[in-house]
């Protein structure tokens, strides 16, 4: 009995470290060059990219990452749509916009009047300012919910909530 108990322990511990590290596989590798980042979002027929905005210590952030962005599911929605790109709002990566500019992340988000993490900013191919989305999103299916928001277009009628009230939810 304690060797089946045991091996539930490990198995279960096994499951939790990879849902943990699995939200890597959400975000792109990035050089910091978000034009050339749009570029290739572009050339594979993406509708441009997402940044989310987080630091280590956010506990929003790491439920985002724990809950929502390690499941493969909302990896492959995402992808499908956009480059998705983590800007830490503490970092000092060197980030290059679409001014040309190239500002440590904390200031790169700042600049942008990120105020809270984790936020999402949704930008065209060209750089265009789409959505800024402040604060996290729990729940797998609303998260995808709002990248079909941004991808449609509803965002230039309708704000979010509207759009969430008139969709079915996937899975309903």
């Amino acid at each position: 009995m304690r060797r089946i108990a045991a091996a539930l322990v490990l198995a279960l511990a096994c499951a939790a470290a990879q849902a943990a590290e699995g939200w890597e596989k959400f975000f792109v590798p990035s050089l910091g060059d978000l034009r050339a980042e749009a570029a290739d979002a572009k050339a594979a027929g993406k509708r441009g990219l997402m940044l989310m905005f987080h630091f280590d210590a956010c506990p929003f952030c790491k439920r985002m990452k724990d809950e929502v962005l390690h499941r493969p599911e909302v990896q492959r929605h995402f992808q499908k749509h956009y480059v998705s790109i983590a800007i830490d709002t503490r970092g000092d990566l060197p980030i290059t916009g679409f001014d040309g500019r190239t500002l440590p992340e904390k200031e790169f988000a700042r600049a942008l009047g990120v105020r809270a993490t984790p936020s999402f900013l949704f930008l065209a191919p060209d750089g265009t300012r789409l959505v800024l989305h402040p604060g996290g999103i729990f729940d797998p299916v609303e998260f995808m919910l709002l990248a079909d928001y941004v991808a449609s277009g509803a965002y230039r009628s309708e704000s979010f909530a509207a759009y969430k009230q008139n969709k079915p939810k996937r899975g309903s």
